[in-house]
């Protein structure tokens, strides 16, 4: 199955079903089940801003199962859209007008019993038990 690592917390507010888009500056084709990998990289001052959440963050393990459904591309119109959606998740993600990239929309998540294992770069495969 296909995995995705991401820092923490992003990882675990996907988990959460709080982010339901992760955010790249590269597009991709894929479509399906993807595992979603908690890396071991921090992102301090978003933890900070999500410490109220009281969300245990685990690294450097799957934490959760998710359905990539669509690619969109971030302009203007998309940044209010996920803005209007949840302005305490996205704005601080996307605010930025001069960052272009990619909105990876995640349906169907759910959260797993963590599987440790060592996380890759880009989309990568696991082959292991769920």
């Amino acid at each position: 199955m296909k995995v995705i690592t991401i820092k923490q917390p992003f990882a675990t507010l996907i988990a959460e079903g709080l982010k339901e888009y992760e955010f790249r500056t590269w597009r991709t084709k894929y479509r399906g089940d993807i595992l979603i990998h908690a890396g071991k990289g921090i992102d301090k001052k978003a933890m900070k801003k999500f410490e109220h959440l009281n969300l245990e963050y685990p690294a450097g393990c799957i934490i959760a199962k998710a359905t990539i459904t669509d690619c969109i591309k971030i302009d203007d119109i998309q940044r209010k859209m996920l803005s209007d959606k949840n302005s305490l998740i996205y704005n601080s993600i996307i605010k930025h007008t001069e960052w272009n990239g990619y909105g990876f929309k995640l349906e169907n998540i759910e959260k797993i019993k963590p599987i440790f294992i060592k996380g890759k770069l880009s989309l990568w495969d696991y082959n292991g038990e769920i």
